[in-house]
């Protein structure tokens, strides 16, 4: 059992509505293994030691961020001194195409862990390198990494002292919005639940809805509850919740945030026929038609709709609303995690290159290349200008994270225990209306405790 740090959970995942695949376990036989590059000299441009003109095998999920980021990385790697060079292969299928790969004890020299069909994190940790001479290490620029990045970025992946994985993106969870609409219609961005449903009654009186979902992203339904709960409840929730505590679902904060839920499905505030509609689609008919005002998401939102985005739509994020004024955390807490999780496999055959190429896409040169094409942030800090590139969501973020500060929180126990595919089924029938809030409180508890109870599934401590 490994001890979390107070903050937060392992990452397991880029994005909220991923499930954990069960039963891969990677073998270590060293069959049709491939001899380890020859290293180079070890010095301050060269941490790692890796051999000058080599080359690095780097397996990318092919996801919403895309592979480029990586390969722009590389070619200001391939700049560098070392003149070391990557070839990035995207996939879309990590777990499935990776393991013969581990067992052939021929893995990649830098491997994204992410996606649907990803490698459990339990069967990566014991096979992958501590890459916390990575973090020590200084940038393309000079300066030591660690110093470079967000506080707290670094808790998800360590266990047990190790560094197992970097998780490269910065992702922030919250209430998205266009200002636009919200500034013509004189609205305000509600905080508490009173003002969310508030805000519904406006919205419906000018025939909008307040929220909208699509089939595969119910469960963003699911975060925000947890979010809110946790900002209601404080801590105490958030530990229960990751503890997998018997009757968790019941606390009073949960309660609270489900029942306001519930009211705004009740009250006809969410758009109906989400449980038929593309997740895509249904974002789109928020983004493009602007049918409903707010839309819970991750960070990648914008990316993901830029070419589904009204015209002058002025997307931008704001903190999850909690219960009342009167909740444990301030209202400006917000859930902030990483995410494209980033392995060195100890048996790579240039182990020394996937760190060099993981080095080059944490300087300021590639981290502020990423945050002005996919216009989101890294865990690289001071990449992101005022302007935000010009996207008023990237803006909305960096003031989100500077906001919270120490009340940033983290949480992943639905996608860490795999529940998200059954998780899906209860929040579908819920926001459709077809299931009460106590109906769906039995049936997530019945859920949780399947898995506190089953001895077979390795567990964590949350404090």
């Amino acid at each position: 059992m490994s001890q979390l740090d107070r903050r937060g959970f392992i990452r397991l995942a880029g994005a909220v509505g991923l499930t954990l695949p069960t039963g891969i376990a990677l073998a270590s036989c060293s069959s049709g293994s491939t001899p380890a590059a020859k290293g180079g000299a070890v010095s301050a441009t060269n941490p790692f030691g890796v051999a000058s003109g080599s080359s690095v095998d780097a397996v990318i999920f092919d996801g919403g961020y895309g592979t480029d980021y990586v390969t722009t990385a590389a070619e200001i790697m391939a700049k560098a001194e070392n003149k070391v060079t990557a070839k990035v292969t995207p996939s879309t299928q990590i777990a499935t195409q990776m393991q013969p790969r581990f067992v052939a004890g021929n893995p990649p020299d830098l491997l994204d862990n992410s996606g649907a069909d990803l490698i459990a994190f339990s069967a990566l940790s014991g096979q992958v390198e501590d890459l916390t001479s990575v973090i020590d290490a200084p940038n393309l620029e000079g300066t030591t990494i660690r110093d470079t990045l967000y506080d707290g970025m670094l808790n998800d992946t360590t266990i047990d002292g190790k560094l197992v994985a970097v998780n490269y993106c910065l992702t922030l969870y919250g209430i998205w919005y266009s200002a636009s609409l919200f500034e013509k219609n004189g609205w305000s961005v509600p905080t508490t639940w009173a003002e969310t449903l508030e805000l519904g009654a406006a919205a419906k009186a000018k025939n909008l809805y307040l929220f909208g979902w699509g089939k595969e992203a119910a469960t963003y339904y699911l975060t925000m509850a947890i979010d809110s709960a946790i900002k209601e409840g404080g801590h105490d929730v958030r530990i229960a919740l990751g503890n997998l505590a018997e009757g968790c679902w019941s606390l009073p904060a949960v309660q609270a945030t489900l029942t306001a839920m519930g009211e705004a499905v009740s009250k006809g505030y969410v758009r109906p026929g989400g449980a038929g509609t593309q997740f895509t689609a249904a974002q789109a008919q928020w983004s493009q038609k602007q049918e409903f005002v707010l839309y819970p998401s991750g960070s990648w939102i914008e990316n993901e709709m830029k070419d589904q985005t009204a015209k002058d739509f002025q997307m931008t994020g704001a903190a999850t609303p909690a219960v009342t004024a009167q909740s444990k955390l301030p209202a400006t807490a917000v859930h902030a995690s990483a995410g494209e999780s980033y392995f060195v496999p100890t048996k790579a055959k240039n182990a020394a290159g996937g760190k060099e190429l993981l080095r080059a896409m944490l300087s300021k040169e590639a981290a502020t290349a990423f945050a002005e094409a996919k216009l989101a942030s890294t865990i690289v800090k001071d990449t992101v200008p005022e302007d935000g590139f010009g996207s008023t969501a990237l803006v909305s973020q960096t003031k989100m994270i500077a906001a919270a500060a120490a009340d940033a929180f983290t949480h992943n126990v639905i996608e860490f225990y795999g529940m998200n595919t059954d998780m899906l089924v209860l929040w579908n029938s819920f926001l459709a209306g077809d299931s009460s809030v106590a109906e769906l409180t039995e049936k997530m508890q019945k859920l949780t405790d399947k898995v506190r109870e089953d001895d077979s599934v390795t567990k964590v401590t949350v404090s």
